[in-house]
């Protein structure tokens, strides 16, 4: 069963953002899907399991964004 999980992500101002923060998050074991939307820093993560913040905010991190 998919789990989908909104978070949000701050310092994001263009595609290129997104593309990065899209790219560490998809590399999450379990992750099978992942929208971002730079205007309101709105991430939806679809995974195969429930992902733990930690995971997540280091992925985000790892792009250089900040999970809020």
């Amino acid at each position: 069963m998919a789990v989908e999980t909104t978070y949000t992500v701050t310092g994001m101002t263009c595609g290129h953002c997104a593309a990065s923060v899209r790219e560490e998050i998809s590399e999450i074991g379990g992750v099978t899907a992942v929208d971002v939307n730079v205007e309101t820093g709105a991430v939806t993560v679809t995974s195969d399991a429930d992902l733990t913040r930690d995971d997540v905010s280091a992925a985000v991190s790892e792009a250089g964004y900040t999970l809020a």
